[in-house]
């Protein structure tokens, strides 16, 4: 199927996002921008995504040729508390440690911007992690990639493929962007 969007604007320097838009057959091209990702205190976490969500979209103030920018957002909860991305090795194992044997939920807040129409909304993915060790953990910080992730974690790097038992939700959610959702929205949206 041919590109059926107008020219669209990815506005994430995530890997994993660009891969999902591609291997969607959506033609784009990525801008980034600086944005300062702090958010005002007593929202709830899907408010927070959309939150940030927004807020990139907003740096996108002058647009070009009616094209339709994408930002997301994506965090992950448990307990009620957000982890974020790790700040070093140490940081990694705490947060592992924290979802070993729990379940915890992935949000993604994807926000469309297009002149001046602004659209949010998000996704919620509840993800069960088994028990893993410290041993595990160790060799997922070694081989992995966990430090440019919420949650110190890829669904799609060793450590999902063997911690994770089930997921209820949207896989590609949790990769950091919803793409069944986001491919009907953006029919919706154009």
């Amino acid at each position: 199927m041919t590109n059926q969007f107008p020219p669209i604007i990815l506005a994430s320097k995530s890997p994993r996002r660009q891969e999902l838009l591609t291997l969607m057959g959506i033609d784009f091209r990525v801008v980034l921008k600086e944005v300062d990702e702090s958010y005002p205190e007593g929202l709830t976490p899907p408010e927070i995504a959309r939150y940030i969500s927004e807020k990139k979209a907003k740096a996108f103030d002058e647009l070009i040729n009616d094209e339709i920018v994408i930002t997301a957002d994506t965090i992950v909860v448990i307990n009620g508390g957000i982890l974020g991305k790790p700040e070093n090795d140490n940081h990694a194992s705490e947060i592992l440690s924290t979802l070993s044997g729990s379940m915890h939920e992935v949000i993604t807040a994807v926000t469309l911007l297009k002149n001046d129409r602004l659209y949010s909304f998000h996704e919620v993915s509840k993800v069960f992690f088994k028990p893993i060790t410290k041993d595990q953990i160790r060799h997922y910080i070694k081989v992995g990639n966990p430090m440019d992730k919420a949650g110190a974690y890829g669904i799609q790097e060793w450590i999902g493929l063997i911690a994770i038992e089930r997921i209820d939700g949207s896989y590609t959610n949790v990769v950091g962007l919803p793409t069944h959702r986001l491919y009907q929205e953006l029919c919706s949206f154009i």
